[in-house]
């Protein structure tokens, strides 16, 4: 089994490993993040690439991972770094693995992590002139405002008839009142109900109450 002390011997005091259901975990801080995975390579024989990604942490910033494998003994690890919201960038690791490459431009492209001396990190997957990163938790999913959650009603039911089933917004799905275009603005609120109550009881569509009849 492979040794994570090793390595974080290795690195220094700021680097820690975990362990979880067998799976070892390198943590290092951003500035050490090439000196991690470079090192992982060269002292732990983990000279296969697998993939790299990241994970929204919401206040806490974006964990950048790594999985890296031996061939030869068999063993793998995560090398993990974390980035913060409001500067999210790490150097890039096509240096040391040049199948970095397009994982980071992926990462790039769904999480806004920029990877600083990538040699073209430009859009992989989503269409020219897309705007926004779709794998950040703030992102709308403004199409769920003009169509129902698939789900929402039991087969063969229309949205006039039928039960419907309590109503759960994902994360990203925004509320129709609050974003889109049935949105009230909060600030025309008290105006509207301040007009209404100005109404007549016979504006309003309601009759007038009887002296001494009960509400």
């Amino acid at each position: 089994m492979i040794d994570g002390d090793v390595l974080v011997a290795a690195l220094g005091p700021d680097c820690t490993a975990s362990r979880t259901f067998a799976q070892l975990t390198v943590d290092a801080p951003p500035a050490q993040w090439v000196e991690a995975v470079s090192t992982a390579r060269d002292l732990l024989g983990c000279g296969f690439f697998d993939w790299l990604s990241a994970a929204d942490d919401l206040a806490q910033g974006y964990s950048v991972v790594c999985h890296l494998w031996s061939v030869q003994h068999r063993h793998g690890l995560l090398v993990r770094t974390r980035v913060p919201l409001d500067r999210p960038s790490l150097p890039t690791l096509t240096g040391v693995f040049a199948g970095a490459n397009w994982h980071e431009r992926e990462t790039y492209e769904m999480f806004g992590v920029v990877f600083v001396g990538h040699p073209n990190l430009v859009p992989l997957l989503l269409p020219d002139g897309f705007e926004g990163h779709p794998l950040r938790k703030e992102f709308v999913l403004a199409s769920r405002v003009a169509k129902e959650w698939p789900g929402a009603r039991e087969p063969g039911e229309s949205a006039a008839t039928g039960p419907v089933r309590r109503r759960m917004r994902p994360p990203g799905v925004p509320d129709p009142a609050a974003w889109g275009p049935d949105a009230v603005s909060p600030a025309t609120e008290p105006e509207e109900a301040a007009t209404e109550e100005s109404r007549s009881p016979e504006e309003q569509g309601t009759q007038p109450e009887e002296p001494g009849e009960q509400p």
